[in-house]
Protein backbone atom coordinates (compact mmCIF):
# COMPACT_ATOMS: atom_id res chain seq x y z
CA UNK A 1 0.00 0.00 0.00
CA UNK A 2 1.59 3.19 -1.20
CA UNK A 3 0.67 6.95 0.63
CA UNK A 4 -0.93 9.61 -1.73
CA UNK A 5 0.53 12.78 -1.28
CA UNK A 6 -2.43 14.38 -2.69
CA UNK A 7 -4.66 13.09 -0.01
CA UNK A 8 -7.10 15.93 1.77
CA UNK A 9 -5.52 15.24 5.08
CA UNK A 10 -1.94 15.79 3.76
CA UNK A 11 -3.05 18.67 1.91
CA UNK A 12 -4.26 20.22 5.50
CA UNK A 13 -0.28 18.76 6.88
CA UNK A 14 0.85 21.08 4.03
CA UNK A 15 -1.00 23.89 5.11
CA UNK A 16 -2.56 23.64 1.35
CA UNK A 17 -6.31 23.25 2.84
CA UNK A 18 -7.32 25.01 5.89
CA UNK A 19 -8.69 23.15 9.34
CA UNK A 20 -10.38 24.34 12.21
CA UNK A 21 -7.37 23.11 14.47
CA UNK A 22 -8.11 21.89 17.83
CA UNK A 23 -4.83 20.36 18.90
CA UNK A 24 -0.96 20.06 17.78
CA UNK A 25 2.46 19.00 18.83
CA UNK A 26 5.44 17.30 17.41
CA UNK A 27 3.07 14.48 16.28
CA UNK A 28 -0.44 15.05 15.51
CA UNK A 29 -2.39 17.60 14.56
CA UNK A 30 -6.56 17.06 15.48
CA UNK A 31 -9.45 19.25 14.01
CA UNK A 32 -13.02 19.97 13.99
CA UNK A 33 -14.73 17.36 11.68
CA UNK A 34 -16.41 19.54 8.96
CA UNK A 35 -20.00 17.26 8.75
CA UNK A 36 -19.86 16.88 12.57
CA UNK A 37 -22.27 13.68 13.92
CA UNK A 38 -22.37 14.71 17.36
CA UNK A 39 -21.71 18.25 19.44
CA UNK A 40 -17.97 16.84 19.65
CA UNK A 41 -16.48 15.16 16.41
CA UNK A 42 -12.63 15.79 16.37
CA UNK A 43 -10.65 13.96 13.51
CA UNK A 44 -7.22 13.30 15.08
CA UNK A 45 -4.20 12.27 12.51
CA UNK A 46 -0.36 11.40 12.92
CA UNK A 47 1.71 14.23 10.83
CA UNK A 48 3.54 11.00 9.55
CA UNK A 49 2.77 9.27 5.75
CA UNK A 50 0.43 6.40 7.27
CA UNK A 51 -2.30 5.16 5.06
CA UNK A 52 -4.41 3.29 7.74
CA UNK A 53 -4.11 1.61 11.23
CA UNK A 54 -2.60 -1.47 10.09
CA UNK A 55 0.32 0.95 8.39
CA UNK A 56 0.35 3.06 11.38
CA UNK A 57 1.05 0.31 14.04
CA UNK A 58 3.78 -2.07 11.39
CA UNK A 59 5.68 1.55 10.95
CA UNK A 60 5.56 4.47 13.31
CA UNK A 61 7.99 4.97 15.64
CA UNK A 62 7.15 4.40 19.53
CA UNK A 63 6.93 7.95 19.88
CA UNK A 64 4.58 8.09 17.29
CA UNK A 65 2.75 5.70 18.56
CA UNK A 66 2.53 7.11 22.22
CA UNK A 67 2.25 10.38 21.29
CA UNK A 68 -0.75 9.49 19.21
CA UNK A 69 -2.88 7.72 22.14
CA UNK A 70 -1.52 10.28 24.42
CA UNK A 71 -2.99 13.19 22.54
CA UNK A 72 -6.33 10.97 21.65
CA UNK A 73 -6.86 10.90 25.64
CA UNK A 74 -6.10 14.45 26.11
CA UNK A 75 -7.83 15.71 23.34
CA UNK A 76 -11.28 13.97 24.92
CA UNK A 77 -10.04 15.37 28.66
CA UNK A 78 -9.61 18.98 26.72
CA UNK A 79 -13.37 18.89 25.28
CA UNK A 80 -14.70 17.88 27.99
CA UNK A 81 -15.77 14.27 26.67
CA UNK A 82 -13.88 12.38 29.06
CA UNK A 83 -16.18 11.36 31.95
CA UNK A 84 -19.67 11.36 30.00
CA UNK A 85 -17.82 8.90 27.33
CA UNK A 86 -17.01 9.04 24.16
CA UNK A 87 -16.14 6.47 21.03
CA UNK A 88 -12.81 6.08 18.81
CA UNK A 89 -13.66 5.21 15.37
CA UNK A 90 -11.16 3.77 13.12
CA UNK A 91 -11.93 2.99 9.83
CA UNK A 92 -9.60 0.75 7.78
CA UNK A 93 -9.86 -0.08 4.17
CA UNK A 94 -13.14 -0.33 1.79
CA UNK A 95 -15.02 -2.56 4.11
CA UNK A 96 -14.25 -0.49 7.21
CA UNK A 97 -15.66 2.46 5.30
CA UNK A 98 -12.39 4.60 5.37
CA UNK A 99 -12.90 7.56 2.55
CA UNK A 100 -9.20 9.48 3.18
CA UNK A 101 -6.07 7.36 3.14
CA UNK A 102 -4.28 8.93 5.68
CA UNK A 103 -4.57 7.02 9.16
CA UNK A 104 -7.03 9.20 11.54
CA UNK A 105 -9.20 8.73 14.54
CA UNK A 106 -12.62 10.05 15.07
CA UNK A 107 -13.61 11.43 18.14
CA UNK A 108 -17.18 11.36 18.91
CA UNK A 109 -19.25 12.56 22.07
CA UNK A 110 -21.15 15.29 23.46
CA UNK A 111 -24.48 13.30 23.61
CA UNK A 112 -24.92 9.51 23.28
CA UNK A 113 -23.61 8.17 20.11
CA UNK A 114 -26.25 5.28 19.67
CA UNK A 115 -25.62 1.76 18.48
CA UNK A 116 -21.66 0.71 17.48
CA UNK A 117 -23.10 -0.54 14.10
CA UNK A 118 -26.01 -0.23 12.29
CA UNK A 119 -26.73 -1.75 8.59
Amino acid sequence: MSYDRENIFAKILRGEIPCDKVYEDAHVLAFNDINPRRPVHVLVIPKGNYVCHDDFAAHASDAEIAGFTRAVAAIARQRGIDESGYRLIVNTGDHGGQEVPHYHVHIIGGAPVGAMVSD
